[in-house]
């Protein structure tokens, strides 16, 4: 049975935590799926982890495209969600709608993710029909109005503005809430004063939710991982092995031999 928005809200009024991860390409998809990781995010985090961007502002929406396809062909009961890339709903209500509709419509994502404290746009997508998860706290697309990936929401000042837009995007009609890179305690207190679902990623324990990155789940980066990734794997290690011992038997005789050969 397929996961659905209406299972992210009860799930929170129940007390159930869940998890979501980062998915870009169908075999990846197909796994998490089978794991049971209830929501798979078409990050746009792609352009670092996949396509090789220094940031995630390159990322056009044909390459978001192109994943969420390819991420929605794989997942069989997950609930896809598509993360709008930098500048394809920031431009105007009208573009944003448009480019929206296109990951429902082309792409099969079931929801888009925005970024920001921005309360109309999300409320102008709901009302059409496409469900909306918010952004907000360390957001990579300001990255460098940021100055950097710096935690977010220190102080009472910054985490008063931060509780009034969860509060603001709560009120447009968001399902969900991603909250990265701000101290444990403001995850804690968006948290129990939404009633929407939190998702966290460097945001404490007290989220409804948390998400990471598959290439860091799996250890897959070779850059060092930021504080609150865990690797339960290290599948770096591990593909550079296997290529060594085929590259060995390659060039020794010893693969192909005869029980990998037609006869």
């Amino acid at each position: 049975m397929s996961v659905t928005i209406n299972d992210l809200r009860a799930w929170k009024a129940a007390g159930k935590r869940f998890p979501m991860l980062t998915a870009y390409d169908y075999p990846t998809a197909r796994i998490l799926d089978d794991a049971g990781i209830p929501v798979l995010l078409v990050g746009d985090s792609l352009g670092q982890t996949v396509l090789g961007y220094e940031t995630t502002l390159p990322v056009t929406m044909e390459e978001m495209l192109h994943h969420t396809k390819a991420v929605t062909r794989g997942a069989g009961s997950a609930l896809i969600v598509g993360d709008m890339p930098f500048m394809s709903y920031q431009v105007s209500t009208e573009e944003a709608i448009r480019n929206a509709g296109r990951f429902l419509k082309e792409g099969g994502a079931h929801v888009v993710k925005i970024e920001g404290s921005l309360s109309t746009l999300a409320a102008a997508l709901t009302e059409r029909g496409i469900p909306v998860m918010a952004h907000l706290g360390l957001t990579p697309q300001s990255v460098h109005m940021m100055g950097g990936n710096r935690v977010q929401g220190r102080g009472e000042e910054a985490a008063a503005s931060l509780i009034d837009a969860a509060h603001q995007m709560e009120k447009s009609g968001v399902c969900a809430i991603v909250l990265e890179g701000i101290p444990a305690d403001l995850g804690r207190r968006i948290t129990a004063t939404v009633s929407v679902p939190t998702i966290g990623i460097g945001a404490g324990p007290d989220c409804d939710g948390q998400v990471l990155v598959i290439t860091d789940l799996l250890g897959l980066s070779d850059q060092e991982p930021p504080k609150f990734v865990k690797r339960y794997a290290d599948l770096r290690q591990e593909i550079s092995r296997a290529a060594k011992a085929f590259a060995s038997d390659v060039q020794t005789g010893v693969f192909p031999d005869q029980g990998h050969s037609y006869s």
